[in-house]
């Protein structure tokens, strides 16, 4: 659900630029002043100077946003006091989060019921939820209103994550460490006999072992699982497989496995990003693979059942890959990809300007202005005559920072057509590839979602 920047994300935001939300929004978690979903992308209203926007995230009903002076904006479900506002009330507006001012924010990460922050001096703080040990900090603590230093990292982090129960942080040396013990129940019914290592069930950071002789620049975390990328361009992955989001024959790994290179046809991967049971990774030449659970269209192209039926209509999803053979394929239309986000379900990407969104769409988070899942990337059309900059996903809701440009009814017309030939020649010819990698029927989903 985090947003993980590509190359392109330090590069100066003009300064007509708007911020649109959309999707899942029953916590005010878009912004927009109410708690109705949003099947189409809503201009927000000045919370701040949009070219100033830096990073844009979501959790389970929650969103962030953070500006280039370090400043963050929060606002949706705050429960659990994941908003960090020293209070438990739902905020229906972007809010800034005052006890940090002082304290530049660099990048956040937000989980189902809580919220990291890596502020610029390279130290994390927590809040929200505690019920898993996901804030790493005191074990009797139920829970955060206030953001909490999490005193036991100690060396300069550059970059974290937080999954559903889980967190995750890479140091300034490379060293990954995990907290929460959101992966150790699957752990304990997986692995039987087994001692699972300790940062599966650790309720304080605990070295991640297994990666001694690597260096991770990035850290990443699904629902039940968690990967790492290294220096060198390699991806590993730990964790629940159960629909083959690690790309192994293992229904667990206990501790970290690198994905071989062949499966990225033996290119580095140079960025990441993670949905609750799939992963998305683009490689130097910016070429863009997707890998794990399919049946909600999260993987961004069409597959075909046994019987060879293709799937036409949206109401009969097509059926899963099993884990035991969900590697990564490449989504050719995706190729060069400047921006990319992974929701629970569903994913945003900015491809030359335009924004493109897939997957999940029980609550418009794709913003085509319907609730059917959308099978391949597909232009937002009501953002077509913007050029997209930055996005960023919640569990079931959509954020887009846009450059706009001399159209007074951007985000008000639906009925605009988008023809995008090329994405749905890529979806056809995929069919081809990924028909022997099919196996089972559609699993239904048992994660939390978003009401």
């Amino acid at each position: 659900m985090e947003r993980q920047p590509c190359a392109s994300a330090a590069a100066p935001i003009p300064a007509a630029a708007a911020l649109f939300s959309w999707g899942a929004n029953s916590y005010g978690q878009l912004g927009l002043g109410h708690k109705e979903d949003v099947l189409l992308p809503q201009p927000l209203n000045d919370f701040c100077n949009p070219g100033c926007i830096k990073r844009i995230t979501g959790g389970g009903g929650h969103s962030a946003v953070v500006t280039d002076g370090g400043a963050l904006f929060v606002c949706g479900l705050n429960k659990d006091g994941q908003l960090g506002l020293g209070h438990t009330e739902d905020v229906l507006y972007f809010t800034p989060c005052k006890s940090l001012l002082g304290c530049p924010i660099q990048q956040v990460a937000c989980g189902w019921d809580f919220t990291i922050m890596l502020t610029e001096e390279g130290q994390v703080l927590s809040c929200g939820s505690n019920s898993f040990g996901q804030l790493g900090v005191l074990h009797g603590l139920r829970r955060c209103v206030v953001p909490q230093v999490i005193e036991l990292l100690r060396e300069k982090i550059v970059c974290i994550a937080a999954g559903l129960r889980h967190a995750l942080a890479a140091t300034v040396s490379g060293i990954v460490f995990q907290w929460g013990t959101g992966l150790a129940s699957s752990g304990r019914r997986l692995c039987p006999g087994q001692s699972l290592p300790l940062f599966l069930t650790a309720k304080e950071p605990s070295r991640v072992t297994g990666m001694e002789n690597c260096k991770a620049v990035r850290v990443l975390a699904g629902s039940d699982h968690s990967a790492s990328l290294t220096d060198a361009g390699e991806l590993y992955v730990w964790g629940s497989n159960k629909h083959g989001q690690l790309a192994t024959q293992a229904a667990f790994l206990p501790v970290p496995q690198r994905i071989e290179a062949h499966c990225f046809q033996n290119e580095k991967v140079t960025t990441v990003w993670s949905g609750w049971t799939h992963l998305v990774a683009q490689t130097e030449t910016g070429k863009v693979f997707t890998w794990g659970r399919a049946d909600y269209g999260q993987l961004g192209r069409k597959l075909e059942s046994h019987e060879g039926q293709k799937e036409e209509k949206p109401e009969l999803p097509p059926p899963c890959l099993s884990p035991q053979h969900s590697i990564p394929s490449s989504l050719h239309c995706l190729t060069g990809a400047a921006e990319i986000s992974c929701g629970s379900e569903h994913n945003l990407a900015v491809i030359d300007g335009v924004c493109y969104s897939w997957g999940w769409n029980e609550h418009g988070m794709c913003g085509d202005g319907t609730e059917a899942n959308v099978w391949v990337p597909k232009p937002v059309q009501v953002l077509q005559s913007a050029s997209g900059l930055l996005v960023g996903c919640g569990a079931g809701h959509s954020l887009a920072l846009c450059q706009l440009t001399a159209h007074p009814a951007l985000g008000q017309d639906p009925n605009v057509t988008y023809s995008s030939p090329d994405i749905t020649k890529d979806a056809r010819s995929q069919e081809t590839m990924d028909r022997e990698n099919l196996e089972g029927k559609t699993i239904r989903n048992s994660n939390p979602k978003p009401i």
